[in-house]
Formats: structure tokens, C-alpha cells, sequence
């Protein structure tokens, strides 16, 4: 591996890789380049490749950054002090919301998921990520909901949509639409 400054692509790592096959870019979330090339190339030949593709790479880059602007970020002490009221939270909530809706689960997983907020493995243990603490209760509550309704349908079927529907009063469509709105943060690194 190697680091290259181009002049007008910024900073390539160049990676010679005895798996690669042909030549393959990236571009990082931070906007950097990523090169890996086969030991049959050149890296003058992988260097030129990542010229030619200069408007993909640019428009990927401003793609990354209208994404990342619309993310909030985080700092890890943020992130336990989320974790401390997410144990608070969480398992009394699902344990009451459980006990009132009639469902049933074996395992409760607090994680710091920053794909999803929330799943249910087909032995119905259920995994909550403590980034719920971030949204309003009604939709804490609507998610707990949903994965306990994945107790009784592990998809995303119909039948599954008209229990969690009568579980959260008719309104799965509009939290669902409200949830949008909100966005998982990124931990910052410090």
C-alpha cells in the first residue's frame, strides 16, 4: 500500500492486491480514494484509470456530502450517556408494552446500531438500538411495537402490517412517514 497525493484527485491509497482481478475505486466517506489494482498492473496504469473516471468521482463526492450534512453527528460521551438512559428505558418499556399488547419475546440486545433501530431474530429476541432515545416517545413506543410484532410475523407481510396497524391506533403510516424525518447521528472521533 501506498499514499499518493494527486494533484487533482486529493489523496489516492493505492493498494497491489494478489486478488484482484481489475482495477477498482472507491471513494471513502471522507471524500479520499481508495485504488486497488492487480500485480499484473501498473500502478501509473491504476493512477490513469482513476483519471479517466475524475467526473464520476466528483459527483460520488458531492453525493457523499449532501449525505453526510443530512446526519447529524455524535461524540462517545454523548453515546454513554445514551446508553445509561437507554438500559433505564428500554427494558421497562418493552417488558410493560409486552405485557399490555399480549405479545411475547425471549431476549432484549441494547446496541449501538447506526443501521437501524431496531430487530427481531426468528427465536424472538429483540435488539433495540439506543439511538431510539434520540425520538420522541410515541415513536420510541412505535418501534419497540414494531419489533414485537415481528414475534408473530417475521416479515413484512401484510398480516404483519394489520397487527402492528391495530397495535399503534391506526397511525403505522404516519409514524412511519415521521420517522423519516429522522436520521441515526454518526459518531464523531475525538
Amino acid at each position: 500500500m501506498s499514499l499518493v497525493e494527486h494533484k487533482t484527485l486529493g489523496l489516492i491509497e493505492c493498494v497491489r492486491s494478489l486478488r484482484a482481478r481489475s482495477i477498482r475505486l472507491v471513494v471513502r466517506r471522507d471524500g479520499t480514494l481508495r485504488l486497488t489494482y492487480p500485480l499484473f498492473s501498473s500502478r501509473a496504469k491504476a493512477l490513469a484509470f482513476a483519471e479517466s473516471k475524475r467526473e464520476w468521482i466528483e459527483q460520488t463526492r458531492q453525493r457523499i456530502a449532501q449525505r453526510t450534512a443530512q446526519y447529524p453527528t455524535i461524540s462517545p460521551e454523548d453515546v454513554e450517556h445514551l446508553r445509561r438512559e437507554a438500559r433505564a428505558y428500554i427494558p421497562t418499556t418493552l417488558a410493560r408494552l409486552a405485557k399490555e399488547h399480549g405479545f411475547a419475546y425471549t431476549s432484549l440486545r441494547i446496541s449501538s446500531a447506526q443501521t437501524r433501530w431496531g430487530s427481531c431474530s426468528s427465536r424472538n429476541s429483540i435488539s433495540i438500538s439506543l439511538f431510539v432515545m434520540l425520538l420522541p416517545e410515541h415513536l420510541r413506543e412505535f418501534i419497540i411495537l414494531h419489533e414485537l410484532c415481528h414475534t408473530r410475523h417475521h416479515n413484512h407481510s401484510a398480516a404483519f402490517h394489520q397487527l402492528l396497524n391495530t397495535h399503534v391506533g391506526s397511525k403505522e403510516k404516519a409514524y412511519n412517514r415521521e420517522l423519516k424525518s429522522y436520521h441515526i447521528p454518526r459518531i464523531t472521533k475525538e
